[in-house]
């Protein structure tokens, strides 16, 4: 992929949101940057699962102490959707 190299200045906790998205989502600030650049100006491919939609709002693993089979096993949705 041919690439141009950009340099931007940001201010200190615009830089440290990046910092720690990055970190969370063990990709590079180019990676992250890239993408925002491209969902801002239209050029993106506008196919994101459910999922990645999920993971970018910062909703996959954000419910703390749930059990880890949560959304496969059957047992944790007995009774859901029922009247009480």
């Amino acid at each position: 992929m041919a690439s141009e190299r950009i340099t931007i200045r940001v201010p200190k906790a615009l830089g440290s949101l990046l910092r720690s998205r990055t970190r969370a989502r063990g990709q590079t600030s180019s990676d992250v940057v890239r993408v925002a650049l491209e969902t801002y100006l239209g050029g993106g491919s506008g196919t994101s699962s459910a999922y990645e939609l999920a993971e970018e709002a910062g909703l996959i693993g954000s419910v703390k102490r749930a059990p880890k089979d949560l959304s496969t096993n059957r047992r944790h949705l007995e009774g859901f959707g029922k009247s009480k």
